[in-house]
């Protein structure tokens, strides 16, 4: 069993989609007895910039979380912002992810329209802290292992 907590970072931008989520990533962890909180952002790209203040501060206090879980959504308009903002709060993911070696599962949607994106809400949410979850139990592993 994986002991911890988790964080739970979201962007609340399309609210709909949020909910959704959130409610499948609390079910899951909930299923799996994982306690966790909740951050919320106002869009993707502070997604990554709060989990860096969080991962940082976790330096100073001594406490961290076992692992974290980024919601939130881009859909694409007219201009090229979407790109933007999907390619660099990846990348943002990714690079703390890394460098801090820490389990983060990603549950960003990026989709052409609302509609295409709600349909993926529903199960996102559970992929992404089923991902985390994962990681958490290689992590854990690894730091278990007997070397000879």
């Amino acid at each position: 069993m994986i002991k911890g907590e988790v964080l739970i970072i979201i962007s609340k931008y399309y609210e709909k989609i949020s909910e959704n989520l959130l409610k499948s990533a609390v079910t899951f962890l909930d299923g799996k007895q994982i306690l966790f909180n909740i951050i919320e952002v106002p869009g993707a790209l502070e997604i990554p910039q709060a989990l860096n203040l969080q991962a940082n501060s976790s330096k100073n206090t001594g406490f961290s979380y076992e692992g974290y879980v980024a919601l939130g959504c881009v859909i694409k308009g007219e201009t090229y912002h979407f790109e933007i903002v999907s390619n660099e709060t990846n990348r943002g993911l990714m690079d703390l992810a890394l460098k801090h070696s820490f389990p983060l599962g990603n549950g960003i949607i990026t989709a052409y329209n609302y509609e295409q994106a709600l349909k993926r809400s529903f199960d996102k949410g559970n992929e992404a802290a089923s991902a985390c979850y994962e990681l958490m139990k290689i992590k854990n592993y690894n730091n278990n292992v007997v070397k000879n």
